[in-house]
C-alpha cells in the first residue's frame, strides 16, 4: 500500500480548491481571496494556543483512563482548525459548539476546568454563555445548528448588523452531523432568510467509525451550493487558512451577505471518545499519513525557518503546557462533588411547577433516611 493509496492522503481528496496559507512543511503561501498578514508575535501566540490546548486534551484523556472523567472527546488533530477559527470571533459572535471544541472554548475565555467539570460529572456545564458568548455543549449531534440558525435570526431582526455591534452566530458541527436532518433544515432558514451564521464542519474523515463516503458522494462544502450559500473547503491543519477563511466568513455575515458553510479538511486523530476503539475500522498507515500535517509541527517549522522564534521560546511554550496541565489535573481532582438535590438546579430559568413538585418529592425521600445506620 502507497501513501497516496491512504484515504485524506494528500492528492486523493483534496484538489485544488483547497484553501492553504501554510504547507505542512512550514512554508507560507498565499491565496488571492483570503489575504492574511499576521506579526511575528502573533504567530508564537497561535502556537502557544495548539500547544496548550493540545495538552490539556492529552491531560483529560489520561484523567479519564485513570476513572476520574465519565468520558472526553479527544480534539487531537484538529488543533488548527479550532484555535484558527476561535481566534478569528469577535466580541459579540455567538459560538454554538458540539462536545469537541476544547480549542474554541479556550479561544472565549472558558475556564478547561468547567470542561472538566462537565465530563467529570460535578456540574451542568459551569459557565453562563452569555458572559463567554460561548454556549453549553451540544451532544444530540446537529441540534446546535438550528440553535445558532434561531440566534442569528434574532440578531438581524434586533437591527444590528453593519453597526458596530454586529455580530454573527458559528456552529460547530461534524462530517457526520451533515447526515442529520436537523442540519439540512438549519441551512434551508439560514439561506431563505439570509442568517448570519457560519457553519463550521470540522471534517474529521470519521462519524465514530463510518468513514466519510458514508456521508456523502461529493465535498461537503459543495452541498453549500444546492441550499443557495457559499460553501469553502480550508485544509483544517492550517491555523492560518482557518483564520482567514472563518475571518471573511464571519465578516460577510456581519455585512447582511448571510451564510457561509466553511469545510475544515482534517483528522480525528484519537479515538471518537475514550470509550471508542479506532483500531477496529481503521488503518494504522491512513494515522501515519495524516501525521506528517500535523498542524503543531507546520507552525513550529514556519517559526524556524523564518527564525522567528528559538530553542529558549519551544522549551518555554512546553514548560508552561505542562505546568498549566498539572495545575488543571490537581484542580479537577479536588472539584467537590454536588449535592443530591443540586440536579434541580438551572433546569429552568424561573420557577416551574413540575420542578418544584419532584424537588419537593426527592427531598422528603432524603429526610427519610435521616437517622438511620
Amino acid at each position: 500500500m502507497t501513501i497516496d493509496s491512504v484515504r485524506g492522503a494528500p492528492g486523493v481528496q483534496e484538489g485544488a480548491d483547497l484553501v492553504q496559507l501554510l504547507t505542512p512543511e512550514g512554508e507560507r503561501v498565499d491565496h488571492p481571496d483570503y489575504p492574511l498578514e499576521l506579526t511575528a508575535e502573533q504567530v508564537r501566540a497561535l502556537y502557544r494556543d495548539l500547544v496548550i490546548v493540545r495538552r490539556v486534551d492529552l491531560e483529560a484523556v489520561a484523567l479519564t483512563r485513570q476513572g476520574e472523567l465519565g468520558i472526553w472527546a479527544s480534539l487531537l488533530g484538529q488543533e488548527a482548525a479550532q484555535i484558527g477559527s476561535g481566534r478569528a470571533l469577535g466580541e459579540h459572535d455567538m459560538v454554538f459548539p458540539t462536545y469537541r471544541e476544547h480549542g474554541v472554548a479556550w479561544c472565549r475565555n472558558v475556564p478547561p476546568l468547567n470542561l472538566l467539570g462537565l465530563f467529570r460529572g460535578v456540574s451542568h456545564g459551569g459557565w453562563d454563555p452569555e458572559e463567554y458568548r460561548f454556549h453549553l455543549y451540544t451532544i444530540v449531534i446537529g441540534s446546535q445548528t438550528l440553535h445558532a440558525t434561531g440566534y442569528a435570526m434574532g440578531m438581524q431582526r434586533d437591527g444590528i448588523l453593519g453597526t458596530d455591534k454586529a455580530g454573527a452566530t458559528i456552529a460547530y458541527f461534524g462530517d457526520g452531523a451533515t447526515s442529520q436532518g436537523d442540519v439540512n433544515e438549519s441551512f434551508v432558514f439560514a439561506s431563505v432568510f439570509n442568517a448570519p451564521v457560519v457553519f463550521f464542519c470540522q471534517n474529521n474523515q470519521w462519524a465514530i467509525s463510518e468513514p466519510l463516503e458514508k456521508q456523502s458522494r461529493i465535498p461537503l462544502y459543495k452541498r453549500a451550493q444546492g441550499y443557495g450559500f457559499p460553501g469553502v473547503r480550508v485544509d483544517g491543519n492550517d491555523v492560518f487558512a482557518c483564520l482567514a477563511v472563518t475571518r471573511k466568513a464571519l465578516e460577510n455575515a456581519r455585512s447582511g451577505q448571510g451564510p457561509t458553510l466553511v469545510e475544515a479538511y482534517t483528522y480525528r486523530m484519537g479515538a471518537h471518545t475514550t470509550t471508542d476503539d479506532p483500531t477496529r475500522y481503521r488503518l494504522k498507515a491512513e494515522e501515519e499519513a495524516w501525521k506528517l500535517k500535523d498542524p503543531i509541527e507546520r507552525v513550529k517549522a514556519y517559526l524556524v525557518r523564518g527564525d522567528l522564534a528559538d530553542a529558549a521560546f519551544f522549551d518555554e511554550i512546553d514548560t508552561e503546557a505542562k505546568d498549566y496541565a498539572r495545575g488543571l489535573r490537581k484542580a479537577c481532582l479536588e472539584l467537590p462533588d454536588p449535592g443530591p438535590m443540586a440536579m434541580f438546579e438551572h433546569v429552568y430559568a424561573e420557577g416551574h411547577p413540575l420542578i418544584t413538585e419532584e424537588q419537593e418529592q426527592f427531598a422528603a425521600y432524603l429526610a427519610s433516611f435521616e437517622g438511620s445506620e
